[in-house]
């Protein structure tokens, strides 16, 4: 009995390999063994990169609270949150890092004030 390959479905993989490669240099865009190797290297790194951008606005929020915290009071960052939680204020890193720029908002002085 003769070997049945199905051409259109190892056709079909390749072309989607080839078609997420383009614009890489060099064989890399051409070569489907190549690109299959910087298509999956690439996958990777923007399933990894996606991670350590949330990991860095975590940090850069909480710099943000900490500098305006400090600035304002004789409380650190840590002892800032205990104090939230504490007094049931129900809000995220983020908005505290944007109430913390936007100087004309009193908000995080009143909270502050509040202890």
């Amino acid at each position: 009995m003769p070997r049945s390959k199905n051409k259109v479905a190892s056709k079909k993989r390749r072309k989607k390999i080839l078609k997420l490669a383009k614009g890489y240099y060099g064989v890399k865009s051409k070569s489907y063994t190549i690109a299959k190797n910087a298509v999956e290297k690439s996958l990777l790194h923007s399933y990894l990169g996606r991670k350590e951008k949330k990991k860095f606005f975590k940090r850069l929020w909480i710099i943000r609270i900490n500098a305006y915290v400090r600035k304002y009071s004789n409380l650190n960052y840590s002892k800032f949150m205990y104090l939230l939680n504490k007094n049931k204020y129900k809000l995220n890193r983020k908005i505290l890092s944007y109430l913390s720029i936007e100087s004309k908002n009193n908000l995080l002085r009143q909270i502050l004030n509040n202890k």
